[in-house]
């Protein structure tokens, strides 16, 4: 066997007769199957054992010899030879053809392979194939050309007339005479010729021919191995048959096929033996051609095949093709042993980087090794025994199974798997029940809840996958999205609700103005019942040394809460003092005004002070990410449990509860809404006189209950105390919006109507007060279109997260630094007037191409090549500078790749990204993930189609991405210069721009409907819009640059995105831009071997270039070319990549004619050969460590810290107290 793990490329060629001669263990003859009374395999048949082997282990088919002992013997009374049965996967066999026949693959693909070589049309290669005519193989001295297509009466009367001085023959094998024909260098050095004068459609065609017989040539495939004359059996283990209960067979559909054509076959072999007359033979030819087509692709041409019930029969291409097929079902996706699944619930009590496994989930998970440990251990005298007990479940397993599991994570998997936060790392706990138990905080990154969710574990077997488990993938190391670096285990409801209703604060709660000179002291006079969480109390800042505390006040007194005490127990020692919901507070020492000055009575301070705001969910996600910037990952985890612990405990203590009481009712809602139905009436009699159209008038009433529910949604919130429960809920971010409360105790509004608009009648009841039948019924409409839309949404975003990862899924950080002397100048993404990305997003994580200069002193901010973190990027926004040139993965040199310093910041760690890591898939992940989030609206501007039309959402994105021509076009400038004159057109409803250019002046024809955005006298640039609207991508790069394209596509995704409230970092739009724009078009091949028109990696371009240029040839010159993601995907260097992606059959055709190595260089095409993908730690230059003994001590899982103990005490004491309200 070849270790699959050395071997460089895979190419793939077509096959001649005699390869696939070599191939075969033996010629079937006959169309049985086994033997319906012994069910012993036929002779000669479709599973004969001498041809493909033994059905049974080291058994020969009579009997004769068994036993490995008798291994490689061939039986001398049935002929099998004694073997593993497994070679019935592995052995083919062939079918010997009367008469060739051709591969439906070269003939029917588009373009058809055959036709171009020959130079035949592909509906008169049909009619020869099929025997419906004859084609002239040799014209002898006879009035006929050379391929001329005669019908069956025309070749009886040349045959008349010519007898035997000319040769026209019909089906393949005419076919195959003229492929040997064929002389390729001789056919492309004349095309080459030809070229230098050839236009338009000739040239075209001219081109396609060339570059097939160029194929053929640098592969040394021959063209008449495109007709077969024998063809391959595929082993028969890979196209089973089995008995079911009833002694019936269930038989794959290839065997049915194969049948066909053996019968076929036969048949015409015996007419040929009895010299039948020609007219039955070629039907008969015709017929062995038809069931060889459909054995390779059923129902390419012509009706399919069908099987029983009138189902189409299953085909060798269709055994590739689609989700169902080998490449995606098979070798993209294999289901794995050591593997559960099971619903999940939550468990509060679990640490970050634990999760609850059912006892007997994982003893069947981890059996192996607590039978080990069973032997090794002397409970059990073998592996038979030890595996007796597991059965029985002796008492002495369960001790020994928390011993296995101690050193061994496991992993955490929820279908859909949008992004790698999908899988994640835990250290196993037993638990009773049969749920696997999860974190609370581990929710988000899942996008789990617990209401019947499933989620599937895996057990990581060998030293390198548990190491890379724990070190790469424990879910405590993944607190960061990689989308955007923003924290991703943000607290949510309880933990919110609880830190919120603790940080709160109240004017005259018992103890308020108490002094305390340590935070035990206010602990025991909270036990005590002296003070409450919302008392403001005075604080001795002598208690906390390691604080950083204002200058002059490190020995002062502040005013703070008591709960707000507890809550700052749960930050490391040294960090700030935090009192009040602001960035500021995080970042620097308490404000001065919580302290008392010198001589100041406690209770004036507390009288001037206005009450201190309670920490919100947003507060909260943000103090996540501000520690993780300072202390990193195990600090941050242990605050994130204590978070959750103080919120559970707190929220489970306070008391809060929700009662229809707490929903306040507003009196006089019906009297506006009695006010808004006699302004409907008002524009009812205006539209019924004719004043208004009856659009005019649907839009008003519209606006009118709109606007009635606003009226009533702002009265409402004026009615809600902020200590009622609902408010407490909305106002922390735990639950609920305003709408919604005004959906419980207002109105709740106007409904969407089936056809995605809204309709006129209003629900005016709430849910307090219940709807009537007809409200009820109305909303149904609005909440099945919801359902509708959230699955098709599904469907549509994970087809495009699908493509997103195929056409970047090879690209990994190569190397440290390309040296590339370019970048892209960055600033500000707005529209209009709104922000839609501001500079600071843009610069963290970003590496400087040219140093950064301070516009008013000219000093130096950051110099070239160093990466901007959040200070940097801070402070240069701050100087002023409104633009930055950047390192970036447009401008990148790497080969396959990206290097480190063009990509910059790994922003799921904080840290200079890694090489090896796979920031094409992370890319694809982070731009598809929010797919759901976006809308799939098109918002149309009242009827009249055009440039108002604007596509939001998914569909722009996809637009995008896609490089399709956009909905409502802009108009751009070819040329650099002043618009002269803007001239309406009334005759041709339409206006003419006239843009006047240094060299020359260009007039462009726009419609009356679009809007224009330049004036007469304004100067534009190549590329500028003329007229409102999306520019065409593919247009723009014509006019300007790839690298001004690339630049338009960042800004329109980001827009894209950003409109819906969805932040991802640039560097991934970049990842997926430069892939779309990696080819060239070839205009001018100069002394090259390049072919005019074909497509070429830019790379690739270059070197030839290079080679050229060296030997003093004239280079070839190219154009940028941008690719849709779906294109450029199958344009990609990797034929199994491109092949498992989308038309297989299209991708294998092309691929074996060129011969096509494939270099291994992505993730995919290792994953279907079975090899360690080229990244992370896979990749070579990783592969050679040795594993180093000793564990560092920050990636254990940290035991309490002695140093911190005192710290919780507070916290600890404040969790067993229950608290009196």
């Amino acid at each position: 066997m070849i270790d699959v793990n050395k071997f460089e490329s895979m190419q793939v060629n077509l096959a001649s007769p005699n390869k696939i001669r070599s191939w075969s263990y033996g010629e079937v003859k006959k169309p049985e199957t086994i033997n319906y009374r012994t069910l012993k395999p036929e002779r000669d048949g479709l599973f004969d054992e001498r041809i493909f082997g033994p059905t049974k282990d080291w058994t020969c088919s009579c009997g004769k010899y068994k036993g490995v002992r008798y291994r490689g013997i061939v039986c001398d009374r049935c002929g099998v030879e004694v073997t593993s049965a497994k070679v019935r996967r592995e052995r083919m066999g062939h079918i010997e053809l009367a008469a060739p026949v051709s591969h439906i693959w070269f003939f029917k693909g588009i373009p058809s392979r055959m036709g171009l070589i020959l130079d035949i049309s592909p509906r008169a290669l049909e009619e020869v194939i099929y025997f419906a005519a004859y084609i002239v193989i040799d014209p002898g001295d006879t009035e006929l050309e050379f391929k001329q297509l005669l019908t069956d009466a025309e070749y009886r009367e040349n045959k008349a007339k010519y007898g035997d001085r000319f040769q026209a023959k019909m089906g393949a094998e005419a076919i195959q005479d003229l492929l040997k024909q064929v002389d390729i260098q001789e056919e492309a050095k004349k095309l080459k010729e030809e070229l230098k004068t050839a236009t338009g459609q000739k040239r075209m065609r001219a081109i396609r021919r060339l570059d097939i017989l160029e194929a053929f040539c640098n592969s040394g495939n021959k063209p008449e191995w495109m007709i077969m004359d024998c063809i391959p059996v595929i082993p028969p283990d890979l196209r089973p048959m089995v008995q079911l209960d009833g002694g019936r067979f269930a038989t794959s559909d290839l065997n049915d096929l194969y049948r066909r054509v053996i019968n076929r076959n036969n048949r015409l072999k015996r007419l040929l033996d009895l010299n039948a007359p020609r007219i039955i033979v070629q039907n008969e030819k015709r017929m062995l051609q038809e069931a060889v087509d459909a054995l390779i692709d059923n129902g390419r041409r012509g009706r399919p095949v069908a099987g029983p019930g009138n189902r189409p029969l299953k085909s060798l291409s269709h055994m590739l093709k689609g989700k169902p097929g080998r490449f995606r079902q098979n070798l993209l996706g294999k289901r794995v042993d050591y593997s559960g699944r099971s619903v999940i619930d939550v468990s509060p009590k679990l640490k970050f980087y634990q999760c609850g496994v059912p006892r007997p989930m994982a003893l069947e998970l981890f059996k192996p090794f607590v039978m080990h440990e069973l032997v090794k251990r002397g409970l059990a005298s073998n592996i038979k025994n030890a595996k007796r007990k597991i059965d029985r479940e002796d008492d002495d397993i369960w001790d020994i199974l928390e011993y296995v599991i101690k050193e061994r994570p496991v992993l955490l998997n929820r279908a859909p798997t949008l992004h790698r936060l999908g899988i994640q790392a835990f250290e196993p706990v037993l638990v009773a029940g049969k749920s696997i138990r999860l974190h609370p905080l581990a929710c988000e990154a899942y996008n789990a809840d617990f209401d019947g969710d499933q989620m599937a574990i895996h057990l990581p077997l060998s030293d390198e996958a548990v190491a890379e488990s724990r070190l790469l993938m424990l879910a405590a190391h993944h607190i960061l999205a990689p989308k955007d670096g923003k924290p991703i285990v943000t607290p949510s409801q309880d933990i919110v609700l609880g830190n919120y209703w603790l940080t709160q604060t109240e004017r005259g709660r018992e103890g308020e103005g108490m002094i305390f000179n340590s935070p035990e002291e206010a602990t025991i006079a909270y036990e005590n019942g002296d003070i409450h969480y919302h008392t403001r109390i005075g604080m001795s800042a002598d208690s906390m040394p390691e604080k950083k505390w204002p200058e002059g006040y490190e020995h002062g007194i502040f005013v703070t809460t008591y709960g707000k005490l507890v809550f700052n127990a749960l930050f490391p020692k040294d960090f700030f003092y935090v009192n009040e919901p602001t960035q500021e507070n995080l970042t620097s020492p308490l404000a001065e005004k919580y302290f008392l000055k010198p001589g100041e009575n406690i209770h004036d301070k507390l009288d001037s002070l206005p009450l201190g705001k309670a920490f919100k969910k947003g507060f909260l996600a943000d103090s996540i990410a501000q520690i993780y910037k300072l202390y990193r990952v195990q600090r941050t985890s242990d605050y994130l449990d204590d978070l959750k612990e103080l919120g559970y405990t707190v929220c489970t203590t306070s008391g809060l509860t929700i009662g229809v009481e707490d929903i306040p009712t507003l009196k006089d809602k019906d009297d506006i809404v009695r006010e808004n139905r006699q302004k409907v009436d008002v524009i009812s009699k205006q539209y019924r006189r004719g004043l208004i159209t009856d659009e005019e008038r649907h839009d008003r009433v519209i606006s009118i209950w709109n606007n009635c529910k606003d009226t009533i949604q702002n009265e409402l919130a004026g009615l809600f105390d902020p200590r009622n429960p609902i408010s407490v809920m909305s106002d922390s971010g735990a639950r609920g919006n305003i709408s919604n409360f005004t959906q419980l105790a207002g109105m709740r509004g106007l409904m969407a109507a089936p056809n995605g608009g809204m309709m006129e009648i209003p629900v005016t009841s709430n849910f307090r007060e219940g709807l009537t039948v007809l409200e009820m019924f109305m909303s149904t409409h609005g909440a099945r279109k919801g359902m509708t839309d959230t699955a098709l949404k599904t469907a549509n975003s994970g087809y495009l997260t699908r493509r997103l990862v195929d056409v970047a899924q090879d690209v990994i950080i190569r190397e440290e630094d390309c040296n590339t002397d370019r970048g892209i100048t960055v600033s500000a993404i707005t529209e209009g007037d709104e922000m839609i990305e501001p500079l600071f997003d843009r610069l963290v994580g970003r590496y400087t191409s040219k140093s950064v200069i301070d516009p008013t002193t000219g000093e130096t901010i950051c110099p070239a090549n160093v990466m901007m973190n959040e200070d940097m990027a801070q402070k240069i926004v701050d100087a002023g500078v409104t633009s930055v040139t950047i390192r970036s993965v447009f401008t990148c040199n790497t080969q396959h790749g990206v290097c480190q310093k063009c990509y910059g910041m790994n922003l799921a760690t904080g840290e200079d990204v890694e090489v090896g890591e796979a920031v094409g898939t992370v890319a694809a992940q982070s731009i598809g993930e929010p797919g759901t989030q976006l809308t799939m609206r098109n918002f149309h501007n009242g009827g009249v189609a055009g440039a108002n039309d604007i596509t939001q959402g998914l569909p722009r994105v996809q637009e995008l991405f896609e490089a399709r021509n956009p909905k409502g076009r802009a108009t751009i400038s070819e040329v650099t210069g002043e618009v002269t004159s803007i001239e309406e057109d009334p005759a041709e409803h339409t206006r003419e721009i006239t843009v006047k250019g240094q060299t020359d002046t260009r007039t462009y024809s726009v419609p009356y409907t679009a809007s224009v955005a330049v004036a007469e006298g304004d100067q534009v640039e190549r590329g500028q819009k003329l007229t409102l609207g999306s520019i065409d991508p593919k247009e723009l790069i014509r006019v300007r640059d790839a690298l001004t394209t690339e630049k338009y596509i960042l800004s329109e995704i980001q827009k894209a995105y950003r409109m819906q409230g969805v932040e991802i970092a640039d560097k991934h739009v970049e990842v997926m831009a430069r892939q779309m724009l990696q080819k060239v078009r070839i205009l001018d091949p100069g002394e090259t071997d390049i072919l005019p028109g074909e497509l070429m990696d830019i790379g690739e371009f270059k070197a030839r270039n290079k080679d050229v240029i060296i030997s003093g040839g004239i280079p070839a010159t190219a154009q940028s070319v941008m690719l849709g993601i779906t294109k450029a995907a199958l344009e990609t260097n990797s034929f199994l990549s491109a092949a498992s992606f989308q038309e297989t059959t299209r991708v294998l055709t092309d691929a074996s004619i060129r011969g096509k190595s494939d270099p291994l260089l992505g993730l995919k095409e290792n994953v279907i050969i079975g090899k360690i993908v080229p990244a992370g730690t896979g990749m070579p230059i990783y592969r050679k460590m040795e594993p180093k003994a000793d564990i560092p001590a920050e990636n254990l899982p940290e035991k309490e810290n002695e140093s911190d103990s005192k710290e919780k005490s507070v916290y600890a004491q404040a969790q067993s107290t229950g608290s009196e309200n």
